[in-house]
């Protein structure tokens, strides 16, 4: 009976593990074309979209290629100045306000997180052209302000995230710090946060990840070519007559490189810190 039991757990384990090879297949499929299509000569595109044609023939020198047509150096400084201060402003904001939703008491708080969470729900296309003519009139088209100062205010997910994690950290954490004569603040810096590293490396890769690859706000607040982001740097590859697949691809290829680093060492806390911030109600 007992050597029953072993052999169906190891077939369910050997059918679970081969459809999530099988499903890790087919979500490499895209990226393994991508990669052949940027190794391929500007005259054999057309080979570049057959995956299992011959690789022998590699033009390396397409990343190098590619990284000159445009100044990506000044593209990647902009999109890295960009990025890390939306993302700095997003977790400051977005913890501080959480710890207020999961610690404190005060009218309305409930009512005030339905409201919070209801903004999620909301389109970002219905609040296009009011925020932007607000930002026109402060003065602010052309620079990076649109792009980084809303982040002060959060992001509703984020606190939503945030929230649920801190409201798993034990109530007597609080209690004993207060009795030591720890302030509110306190207790956010030194408690709060240094508990709660998976959900905040959480919230950081989705903050990076969205702002890298962001380009409709860049798109729409940003004018001058030297303050252009690394996705409108991808938008100059397609021509008017003609686009260099190849070179697109390879750009497209550097540019998500960050993005992937950073999954992939950060991922084990990010994991935990969506598993944890489910978990409570």
């Amino acid at each position: 009976m007992q050597t029953s039991t072993k052999t169906i757990r190891s077939v369910q384990r050997t059918c679970v593990w081969l459809l999530l090879v099988s499903g890790a297949v087919v979500f490499a499929i895209p990226f393994l074309w991508m990669v052949r299509i940027a190794l391929v000569p500007d005259d054999q595109i057309d080979m570049g979209l057959r995956l299992l044609a011959d690789w022998s023939d590699m033009r390396y020198m397409n990343f190098a290629t590619a990284m000159t047509v445009q100044p990506f150096h000044r593209y990647f400084l902009n999109t890295y100045i960009i990025t890390i201060l939306g993302l700095c402003g997003e977790v400051l904001a977005s913890s501080f306000v959480a710890y207020g939703f999961a610690r404190k008491q005060f009218p309305g708080k409930n009512m005030i997180f339905i409201f919070m969470l209801a903004t999620m729900m909301l389109p970002p296309q219905v609040t296009m052209i009011p925020v932007f003519i607000l930002f026109r009139t402060f003065g602010w088209v052309d620079t990076i302000l649109p792009l980084t100062v809303p982040s002060l205010s959060g992001a509703a997910f984020s606190i939503f995230l945030l929230r649920q994690f801190f409201m798993t950290i034990p109530r007597d954490y609080d209690d004993a710090a207060d009795i030591d004569g720890c302030n509110s603040f306190q207790i956010y810096s030194r408690i709060i946060l240094p508990s709660s590293k998976p959900a905040l490396l959480t919230v950081v890769i989705f903050s990076f990840i969205g702002r890298w690859n962001d380009l409709l706000g860049p798109l729409i607040y940003l004018n001058s070519p030297d303050k252009y982001t690394l996705q409108l740097g991808l938008m100059a590859f397609r021509g008017l007559y003609s686009t260099q697949w190849n070179l697109l691809m390879a750009a497209s290829i550097v540019v998500m490189l960050p993005c992937l680093v950073l999954f992939f060492v950060a991922q084990r806390y990010f994991i935990s810190g969506i598993l944890i911030g489910g978990l409570k109600e």
